[in-house]
């Protein structure tokens, strides 16, 4: 009995002595430090400011800063997309925009314990939206600049291009937010049901069948979004491709260097903070086809071949339907709902493009 005792304590003495090995090494990859250059006109920083009373975060990278400004509204909304810059290191939009990736009011790096969640609401962020694209204008000394809403984000950068386009050379739509329509989940259900069916996987099938109720006219509605989104990632069309929302966002924000340690733990918090403020009520019953059906600015559309998060479909259909100076949508190969980080090299040539049909 006495040896057993004795060498469970090894083994828990071992563990003890492991675990702290790990958070040593933690800390050391969590430096917070952002990618550099060494061209003599690039920047690359990384700070928090106030915007409309509230503090707001920021990364800028460029390799020449006289390049056009593309401000990157963030995902979620309240998810930072740095994380995606810093562990893909093949994205280099760098190259063509000064690239600003912006932290919203209380969300990544700009979160802390004082934060006002019922200060978080459609018309603050649209508004922070206008004076963080002033500030940016001033700073860069651009007459207008380029603006990115990503996911939940597109959201937000949509009704600011709707409300100011006189602020912005184009809008692009990134894994485009359309609608939150049965058609929605529809396109999600047929998708994942065929990839289980093909799989044979029983257990998923019963968990989306439990995810989802049969409607009258044969649609189906999500009741489970979270477990409904779960199944999405499992089924190859989430965040990245063929990875699980663990090992496609957990890992990368547990191992970036981007981040610091408590920035890390603050990026969780912050999320957590903004499913439950007076935004996330909201961006509920949305449907831009019906509210938003011109933009008086070009409009470029970018998805993922996979991305059923946000069905490519509906986003191809929005773009044929919105009437614009000029728009194209444009279907990222090997891709789902982060083309940017998942097939660079297309995206970025999008990108090029984007900026010689604006007329930059």
């Amino acid at each position: 009995m006495k040896r057993i005792l004795k060498m469970i304590k090894w083994i828990l003495l071992g563990l003890l002595v492991l675990m702290i090995i790990l958070v040593i090494i933690w800390f050391f990859i969590s430096s917070g430090k952002i990618r550099t250059y060494t061209e003599p006109n690039s920047l690359s920083e990384k700070f928090v400011m106030d915007i409309n009373g509230a503090p707001n975060g920021f990364f800028i990278n460029s390799k020449n800063v006289d390049n056009p400004v593309l401000l990157l509204v963030s995902s979620g909304p309240g998810t930072d997309d740095y994380v995606f810059t810093d562990k893909y290191g093949d994205m280099q939009l760098e190259d063509e925009y000064t690239v600003v990736y912006w932290d919203y009011r209380w969300m990544g790096i700009a979160y802390d314990s004082d934060a006002d969640a019922d200060s978080i609401t459609l018309d603050n962020l649209l508004d922070d939206t206008y004076k963080v694209t002033e500030y940016l204008k001033e700073r860069f000394r651009k007459e207008k600049i380029y603006i990115m809403g990503f996911s939940g984000g597109s959201h937000i950068a949509l009704r600011e291009v709707e409300r100011h386009p006189e602020n912005y050379y184009a809008y692009i739509g990134m894994a485009q937010a359309v609608t939150d329509s049965y058609e929605r989940d529809a396109l999600m259900y047929n998708f994942m049901k065929k990839v289980f069916t093909d799989r044979d996987d029983s257990g998923a099938l019963e968990r989306l069948e439990n995810s989802v109720e049969r409607l009258e006219d044969g649609c189906v509605r999500c009741t489970e979004w979270y477990n409904f989104v779960d199944l999405v990632h499992d089924a190859g069309g989430g965040t990245i491709r063929n990875k699980s929302e663990f090992t496609g966002i957990v890992i990368p924000i547990i191992t970036c260097s981007c981040y610091t340690v408590w920035e890390k733990i603050n990026y969780i918090r912050g999320m957590k903070m903004y499913r439950n403020t007076p935004l996330d009520k909201e961006l509920e019953n949305f449907d831009y086809r019906e509210s938003i059906k011109s933009l008086e600015v070009p409009a470029f559309f970018i998805s993922g071949e996979y991305d059923y998060n946000c069905p490519w479909e509906l986003v191809e259909e929005y773009c044929d339907m919105l009437s614009a100076p000029e728009k194209g949508f444009y279907k990222i190969s090997n891709a789902a709902h982060s083309p940017l980080w998942e097939n660079p090299a297309e995206t970025c040539d999008i990108f090029k493009r984007i900026k010689e049909l604006s007329n930059r």
